[in-house]
């Protein structure tokens, strides 16, 4: 499931690389290699100025947390409601 989370919030890089004319291939293969390699990784993301990473809290970009956890429950929940559609059972014809 956290690999499933994972894969869907790296749109979020891959669209900003794309919406700033830069190849999202390389900057995701940095930003991958940065998060593993580097404790400090974490703050890591995309810089659409210059085309490559950087790190977004030195940089004063921050995003808010909450908006996130919102994201994350309101998808969670969506996804139970279409997974348990197959659970649904359908009254007979009277």
């Amino acid at each position: 499931i956290i690999t499933a989370y994972a894969k869907a919030l790296e749109v979020i890089p891959r669209q900003l690389c794309e919406n700033a004319g830069y190849d999202s291939t390389d900057i995701l293969a940095a930003l991958r290699r940065k998060h593993a390699v580097d404790a400090d990784g974490k703050w890591y993301g995309v810089d659409v100025i210059n085309g490559h990473i950087c790190d977004t809290f030195d940089l004063g970009v921050w995003e808010p947390s909450d908006n996130k956890v919102n994201s994350f429950d309101a998808a969670t929940e969506a996804a139970c409601v279409i997974l348990s559609i197959d659970e649904t059972v359908m009254a007979p014809k009277s």
